[in-house]
C-alpha cells in the first residue's frame, strides 16, 4: 500500500568528528522517504527551490519514490548547518535558512488523495491537521513533532494529536509535552491526547512502543561505529511506517515488527553521512540485520 509523507526537503551541511560535508540532500521528508522505499511505495510531499537540480530530484526517483506532491517554489531550497562533538547525542545548529520552506502550504495531489498511510513530518501543527482533513479516508495517520511546536504551539499540536493515531517522538520532547518525568506516566498522558500508539525514540538505546493492552521495549543496535546521527529519527519513522504500510497489518504484533524495522533503518543510516549508507542497502542486508535485532533479546522463557 503506498505511503505518504509531508515534511521538509533540505540541503544539509554537517560537520561531526568523522569529517565534513556540504550541502547534501537531507530533510525529514528525503530521509523518512528513502528509508520506507526498501518496503514500500512511497509519496511525497514538500516545497523545493529552483536551485534544486535534477541530481537532486534523482535520488527520489531512483528510488521510485512519487514526486508529483514535490513542489518547486521561486528562491531557495531549505538549508541546515550543524555540528556535533562528543558523544554526538545531540546536534549544534550552526544555521538555519529556511527559505521557500517559511511559505510552504502542503497541496496534497488528485492522485495521493486515496493514500491509506499517512506520515506528517516536522512541520507546523496548523499545517499538520489541514493536510489531515484533506485525507478522512486514511486507515493509519503518524505524526512527529519537536520541542519548537510544543512550546510554542501546544494547543494547535494537541488539536493535532486527537486526530492521528501515531506519535513518534524521543523521550525529553514525551516530558516536555507531558510534564512528566517518569517515561510510563509520560505515555499515558500522550495517549490520552488522542494517539492510539506512542513510540518515544531513545537514541543509542533504543525506543519504547506504548499501545493500549502493553508495552514494548527494543534495544539499539551496538553498532562499531556512528558517523553521521542526521535524520536517524527520520529514518526510524520511515522504516517503522513504512512496514506497516507494506503489510496492512496494525496487530500489536506488527506494530512491534516495525519498531524493529525502523531501527533497522536507523541503524543503517548512522553508519555514513546523509543518505550515502541507506542508498547502498539492499534487501538480503535489510533482513539480516532484522535477524540481528530480534537475536539481541531472544532468549528461551
Amino acid at each position: 500500500m503506498s505511503l505518504l509523507v509531508v515534511g521538509s526537503v533540505a540541503l544539509d551541511s554537517i560537520q561531526t568528528p568523522h569529517g565534513k560535508v556540504e550541502e547534501i540532500l537531507g530533510g525529514a521528508a528525503t530521509y523518512f522517504s528513502v528509508a520506507a522505499s526498501w518496503l514500500t511505495p512511497v509519496r511525497v510531499v514538500a516545497v523545493v527551490g529552483d536551485d534544486f537540480g535534477e541530481h537532486h530530484l534523482s535520488v527520489f526517483r531512483d528510488r521510485s519514490i512519487d514526486t508529483t506532491g514535490l513542489e518547486r517554489a521561486p528562491g531557495r531550497t531549505f538549508r541546515w548547518s550543524g555540528e556535533y562533538t562528543g558523544a554526538m547525542n545531540e546536534a549544534r545548529t550552526l544555521d538555519t535558512q529556511l527559505n521557500v520552506f517559511e511559505r510552504f502550504a502542503p497541496k496534497i495531489p488528485p492522485s495521493y488523495l486515496e493514500s491509506e498511510y499517512i506520515f506528517l513530518g516536522n512541520i507546523d501543527p496548523v499545517l499538520q491537521f489541514h493536510v489531515r482533513g484533506q485525507l478522512p479516508q486514511a486507515r493509519l495517520v503518524g505524526l512527529d513533532s519537536m520541542n519548537y511546536w510544543i512550546q510554542g504551539k501546544l494547543n494547535d499540536l494537541k488539536k493535532t494529536l486527537a486526530a492521528v493515531d501515531v506519535l513518534i517522538i524521543n523521550e525529553g520532547e514525551a516530558r516536555m509535552l507531558t510534564g512528566e518525568s517518569n517515561l510510563r506516566r509520560a505515555a499515558t498522558a500522550v495517549r490520552g491526547m488522542g494517539p492510539r500508539f506512542l513510540v518515544i525514540k531513545r537514541g543509542e538505546y533504543g525506543a519504547n512502543l506504548y499501545t493500549p493492552d502493553a508495552v514494548f521495549s527494543a534495544p539499539g543496535y551496538p553498532l562499531d561505529e556512528v558517523k553521521d546521527p542526521t535524520g536517524a529519527g527520520d529514518t526510524f519513522a520511515g522504516g517503522f511506517m513504512g512496514h506497516l504500510a507494506q503489510t496492512g497489518d496494525i496487530s500489536e504484533n506488527s506494530l512491534r515488527r516495525a519498531v524493529i524495522y525502523g531501527s533497522v533503518m536507523a541503524s543503517f543510516a548512522v553508519e555514513d553521512f546523509g543518505l550515502r549508507r541507506l542508498l547502498q542497502l539492499d534487501p538480503a542486508q535489510i533482513a539480516a540485520r532484522f535477524r540481528e535485532f530480534r537475536n539481541l533479546t531472544y532468549f528461551d522463557a
